[in-house]
């Protein structure tokens, strides 16, 4: 009995770094962010993401993980494999419900994929976070994510401010059609160009897979060399690396959001900026948003990192653990445990190593 005590109790321990208190935007307003210092009972967590197949989902998968630990509740993280996958992410929740998950955190496939699930999981009193990409019900209880209006408002700024001459061309990758974090970010390109001499040149959707965006960019590039190009993190790294010469034209290329890719290439000087959304944090607060609310029945609304655009010039003074997860480290899976499997969790808490794939 002891040692079945001591083995609970190390459920509750922090095992993780402290990173916070941090300023955000919370609730619309500059403020320390404190989360929770611990959690008072392994709660079980059920996380949902799109795909695993880019770094910036690993850092948050990271996240989730890391800040599950500190706080000394149970995550399971699930990935899609896909915005084409909104039956399976469908299916990932169900299963975490079976499993009686006490919170859910959604990173949602499409804008209105789950909003009927989480409708009804609002309604039986569970709480559901909103992660990263946006969903567009009403029914979560709060959101963890930057508006990517803000982060291609942010790179048409600092596009801008480099460049005062007159008309100019830009071409623009966005992502994924119908993901909601794209709409926003075209709606966010849109705005911000308002009342500019730009040529826009839309260089198609697609899934942020490597192969994909890099035939959308071979396409443009092949008719056009606009003076700038504005992309999600894969087009903008394959686009980078078109232009890195010289030889093929001097077109600028600005990331509206990060990778390690992207900050690798501003570290090398081939890559203008690229803006960050701070993933690993997010993460890491949407986790904390859900102990809140299972522990004191409320917690904000919107609790936001603060945007910043690497450049080569200030990239060596970023906290670069707000946006990437340490070096080699992949994407995290792992699985809710059976409900009242004590002995899997005690295991879970006392060898944390996440499987890797």
């Amino acid at each position: 009995m002891r040692t079945l005590a001591l083995l609970l109790t190390l459920l509750s321990l922090p095992c993780a770094a402290q990173w916070f208190p941090l300023e955000m935007m919370v609730d619309g307003s500059p403020a320390q962010f404190q989360p929770p210092r611990t959690a008072s009972k392994p709660w079980r967590l059920c996380a949902l993401l799109p795909h695993g197949k880019d770094h910036y989902w690993w850092g948050v998968a990271w996240g989730l993980s890391e800040e599950a630990k500190r706080l000394g509740v149970e995550i399971g993280i699930y990935d899609a494999g896909g915005y084409d996958k909104l039956a399976v992410q469908k299916q990932q929740l169900r299963d975490c419900h079976k499993l009686k998950a006490d919170a859910y955190i959604i990173a949602a496939i499409s804008a209105d994929g789950l909003n009927a699930e989480a409708a009804l999981l609002n309604a039986d009193g569970i709480p559901v976070i909103d992660l990263v990409n946006g969903m567009s019900t009403d029914k979560v209880s709060s959101r963890s994510l930057v508006h990517f209006s803000d982060m291609t408002r942010a790179a048409v700024e600092f596009m801008l401010a480099q460049d005062t001459q007159g008309e100019r061309d830009l071409g623009w990758f966005p992502g994924p059609e119908g993901a909601a974090w794209v709409t926003d970010a075209e709606n966010g390109l849109e705005a911000a160009l308002e009342g500019q001499q730009f040529t826009l040149y839309h260089g198609g959707y697609g899934v942020t897979e490597t192969f994909v965006q890099a035939d959308l960019v071979r396409k443009m590039v092949g008719s056009h060399h606009p003076n700038y190009i504005i992309a999600n993190a894969v087009a903008a790294t394959v686009a980078s690396k078109y232009f890195t010469d010289g030889k093929r034209g001097k077109t600028k290329v600005i990331s509206f959001y990060s990778n390690p890719q992207t900050i690798e290439l501003i570290r090398d000087g081939a890559l203008q900026a690229t803006v960050t959304d701070s993933p690993v944090l997010q993460a890491r607060v949407s986790v904390s948003l859900a102990v809140k609310w299972l522990e004191d029945g409320y917690a904000p609304a919107l609790v936001s990192p603060i945007i910043e655009v690497l450049t080569p010039e200030n990239v060596k003074d970023a906290d670069l653990e707000r946006t990437l997860p340490p070096d080699n480290q992949w994407m995290i899976h792992q699985q809710l445990s059976p409900v009242g499997a004590a002995t899997a969790q005690i295991f879970r808490n006392l060898h944390p190593a996440p499987k890797r794939e």
